[in-house]
């Protein structure tokens, strides 16, 4: 059945048209390689409000994100978080009998450790006394994680939460067939020998083929690159758009490695193996080598490719929140209050990557804030033409109303704002540490540049999305 979307623009009055309601300004790559203007700190009015706790983010750090299959490939995911954790112990020198509570969020569940979250923190050393659970949520399970944080503390539940996200794709689980499993779980209740040969008799060849886990929706079972490519020519995103993005992200990272601003990573010595100091991800390439790679998902008409894709990743994430008294008393100078947050859903089929679009123009309005009060924009990349069509969507009335019920659009995010210390395409996307690194990102960001307010957005699978609105703490 053609999609609702792809319907509704094939219909319109002309493609021209069309292409110039949604047209943006090019990625020119040069002029996306300069860095951002200082921004001024603004005298806006605080986010806080009468009667609730104010809760701040103390510090967070995360892992290097390392391409999937390489020096990770031999750990597992709580060998990440724990890292993560105990990276967090050293930066911020909390005391570990302090923490009330931890969450992790992770997507594909690594069976021994299903709450990966109770196992790395006994690993770091925490106290056995220290509930821990884990979350998941597609790619925004560690905001999820984060959230829940929030909300402990806001409700006087907890004072001291470690939220996090953790993902390592390096050694997903890979199952055996159904029949397979059947057999063996049929084998080891049977009691006498007539009834094993019996079964193994059913045998069949096929019984031996794995199920590999895949990158799909369930309701719909296509995968989320073949959604993107179908978003990027509903949108007119062209490949060259796409590239060019991907191209940005890539040189905005190194820039901003180069110059150690990501300062968020710490030194991870993985056992038996050298210390990984830095995301081994970042590869600014050239446009005429990016226009070599063949279509990745939709063949050979498609115009996303490996170059304009996220990766898959390994890597671990946290970040210490507490309530602004607590921290105040512990003697901690926070680096921002976490504020007002939004969690969205809307068609998995039609509209699986467009959660920042939806979520956006919320958050901000429960905040009491519009797009020109935010300094910093910190959204997740899933895939280039996903970010484009994001942006496209936000800045046109003709979707806010005909899509969202909305009045008017949102506005698109200024480039020069936006994702300027580059993003998932560039620095990976362990699917369940994504979160913290874009509020770390937004809250680093904030502080060097001087601004107040940083807007943090992601989509994820199932159609959903989440955005959250940072504030700096003041200086």
């Amino acid at each position: 059945m053609t999609s609702l979307l792809t319907y509704t623009f094939k219909n319109l009055p002309s493609t021209s048209q069309w292409a110039l309601r949604f047209s943006m300004r090019p990625l020119s790559c040069s002029s996306q390689l300069r860095a951002a203007a200082a921004v001024q700190t603004k005298s806006k009015q605080t986010l806080a409000k009468p009667n609730i706790r104010n809760i701040v983010v103390v510090d967070g750090v995360r892992t290097p994100f390392l391409l999937s299959g390489t020096s990770y490939k031999d750990l597992m995911p709580h060998d990440l978080a724990r890292a993560a954790l105990s990276g967090l112990l050293h930066r911020t020198s909390v005391p570990k009998d302090v923490v009330d509570y931890i969450i992790f969020g992770t997507v594909i569940q690594e069976v021994k450790t299903s709450n990966v979250a109770r196992e790395a923190a006994l690993g770091a050393g925490f106290s056995d006394k220290t509930p821990a659970h884990t979350v998941t949520m597609a790619c925004i399970s560690s905001n999820q994680a984060m959230t829940t944080a929030v909300s402990l503390i806001a409700s006087g539940q907890c004072d001291v939460v470690v939220a996090g996200g953790v993902e390592l794709m390096s050694d997903v689980p890979i199952r055996h067939s159904r029949k397979m499993r059947k057999m063996m779980l049929d084998l080891s209740k049977a009691k006498t020998l007539g009834q094993r040969l019996s079964l193994i008799s059913k045998f069949r060849l096929n019984f031996l083929s794995p199920e590999l886990p895949a990158v799909a929706e369930f309701s719909t079972n296509e995968t989320m690159g073949h959604s993107a490519d179908r978003l990027a020519a509903a949108f007119a995103i062209s490949r060259l758009e796409q590239d060019e993005y991907a191209l940005r992200s890539h040189s905005l990272a190194k820039k901003a490695q180069d110059e150690g601003l990501l300062s968020d990573v710490v030194p991870f010595k993985v056992p038996g193996k050298d210390t990984v100091t830095q995301d081994n991800g970042i590869r600014p390439s050239s446009l005429e080598q990016m226009a070599k790679l063949k279509p990745a998902f939709i063949k050979p008409y498609g115009t996303v490719t490996a170059a304009n894709s996220s990766f898959l990743t390994d890597g671990a994430s946290a970040v210490l929140i507490l309530a602004e008294e607590k921290a105040l008393a512990m003697g901690y100078k926070p680096k921002a209050y976490l504020r007002d947050f939004m969690y969205v859903s809307q068609d998995p089929k039609d509209q699986l990557l467009l959660g920042p679009t939806y979520a956006t123009p919320k958050v901000l309005e429960k905040a009491g804030l519009t797009m020109n009060d935010i300094d910093a924009f910190e959204f997740h990349e899933a895939f280039s033409g996903q970010i484009l069509a994001n942006l496209k969507a936000m800045d046109s009335d003709w979707f806010a109303q005909n899509y969202m019920g909305r009045k008017a659009k949102v506005g698109s995010p200024p480039l020069e704002k936006f994702n300027i210390w580059g993003g998932s395409l560039s620095l990976g996307h362990p699917f369940g540490a994504t979160g913290c690194r874009l509020v770390m990102a937004a809250a680093n960001r904030l502080q060097k540049e001087g601004g107040q307010y940083g807007l943090v957005a992601a989509c994820a699978a199932g159609g959903q999305g989440h955005a959250m609105i940072v504030e700096a703490y003041p200086k």
